[in-house]
C-alpha cells in the first residue's frame, strides 16, 4: 500500500468520527432537525444498498443479474458509501472468501495470536486496522477479471473520488435548497454526509469483525462466520453472515422466515425481480440447506468450547 493510499484511508476512517463528535455537540444545542435526519436516513439506505445489493451480491457473488443502467447506478451508490472503489472492494471481498479466516484473508479477526490480547488485536484488525494494512492488496486481474473487462465499471472505479464528492455534495445541496441557507446546507452535510458515512462504515466493518467472532451458526462450514440478528436490519441483511458463507452465491442472506423479513436487501431484490428489473436471482432450496446443516457439537466456538447449533425448522 502506498503512503498516499494510507493517508487517504486514514482521512476516510478518521474524519467521520470527528464529524460525529461535532454533530453530537450541535445536537446538544438543538442544531439538528427533521431535514438533516430525513436526508441522512434516505442517503444511508441508498448508499447501503449500493454496497449490499451492488458491490456485494451483484458484483462480487453474481447472485443476480441486471441491466447496465442498474449496474452503473449501484456502483455509483456503493462508491458514495466511501468504502473503496468498486473493483478494489470486490477483489478484496473475493479474496476474503478464498482464504476465509486463514492466512491470506484481508480482515480475519482470528490471525493475531492466541488468548485475550490476540482476540482484541484480531477484532481491531478486522474492524478497522486492515484498512491501514491489507486493503487493496488483492490482485484485480486474479480476483475481479470480469469487472476489469467491463468498461463502465472500470470508469466508475477510476472516478471513485468524484462519487465520494457527490455523496457529500448531494446533502449540502438538499440542505441549501430545502432549508434555505448556508447554515442548513452545512448541517445537512454534517449529518447526511459525514455522520451517515461514519454509521455505515462501522455497520459494514462489524460484518468483518463481530460476525466472525460472536453470534450463532448452524451450517457445516470451515470458517468462523456467525449470524448476528440484532445487526441484520442496520446492515440491510448482511449480518446473516454465517448463512452467506454457507451459500455465498445466494441473493438472499436471510433463509428462515424471520431472517428473510430482516434482510432488506433480499426484500428489495425480490421486488426488483417482480418488476422485471433483475433476473437469474439465485435461491437456495430447503433441501440444499438441510444437506448442509451441521451435526450437533460439530464445530468449536472462537473460545475453543464446543457449541451446539440451535435446532433448525428444517429438521423439525
Amino acid at each position: 500500500m502506498t503512503r498516499a493510499h494510507k493517508a487517504a484511508n486514514l482521512i476516510g476512517v478518521g474524519l467521520p468520527p470527528l464529524a460525529l463528535v461535532v454533530a453530537i455537540v450541535l445536537l446538544w444545542h438543538r442544531a439538528v432537525g427533521p431535514l438533516e435526519l430525513v436526508v441522512m436516513a434516505v442517503l444511508y439506505l441508498f448508499t447501503a444498498f449500493g454496497v449490499t445489493l451492488g458491490y456485494h451480491r451483484m458484483f462480487t457473488h453474481r447472485a443476480l443479474e441486471g441491466p447496465p443502467a442498474l449496474r452503473v447506478i449501484l456502483a455509483v451508490l456503493g462508491s458514495m458509501a466511501v468504502e473503496g472503489s468498486v473493483i478494489t472492494w470486490v477483489a478484496d471481498h473475493r479474496k476474503h472468501h478464498t482464504f476465509t479466516d486463514q492466512e491470506g484473508d484481508p480482515h480475519s479477526p482470528h490471525l493475531s495470536g492466541p488468548g485475550f490480547l490476540g482476540a482484541v488485536r484480531g477484532l481491531f484488525h478486522a474492524h478497522v486496522g486492515w484498512l491501514l494494512q491489507t486493503v487493496g492488496q488483492a490482485e484485480r486481474e486474479r480476483f475481479a477479471p470480469d469487472l476489469m473487462r467491463d468498461r463502465a465499471i472500470r470508469l466508475i472505479d477510476r472516478l471513485f473520488l468524484v462519487w465520494v464528492a457527490l455523496g457529500l455534495a448531494v446533502p449540502f445541496a438538499l440542505g441549501w435548497a430545502i432549508g434555505g441557507g448556508l447554515g442548513s446546507a452545512l448541517s445537512t452535510l454534517l449529518w447526511a454526509g459525514l455522520v451517515r458515512v461514519f454509521l455505515l462504515h462501522h455497520v459494514t466493518w462489524s460484518i468483518n469483525s463481530v460476525c466472525h467472532f460472536f453470534g450463532r451458526r448452524r451450517f457445516a462450514v470451515e470458517d468462523e462466520s456467525r449470524n448476528v440478528f440484532w445487526l441484520a436490519p442496520f446492515s440491510m441483511g448482511e449480518a446473516w453472515h454465517h448463512n452467506h458463507h454457507a451459500f455465498p452465491t445466494s441473493a438472499f442472506h436471510g433463509l428462515r422466515f424471520w431472517e428473510r423479513v430482516s434482510d432488506p436487501t433480499g426484500l428489495l431484490i425480490a421486488l426488483l425481480e417482480r418488476l422485471g428489473l433483475v433476473w437469474n436471482v439465485v435461491r437456495i432450496s430447503p433441501e440444499r440447506q438441510a444437506a448442509k446443516l451441521a451435526e450437533p457439537a460439530a464445530y468449536p466456538s472462537s473460545s475453543g468450547a464446543i457449541v451446539k447449533p440451535a435446532p433448525s425448522r428444517l429438521t423439525q
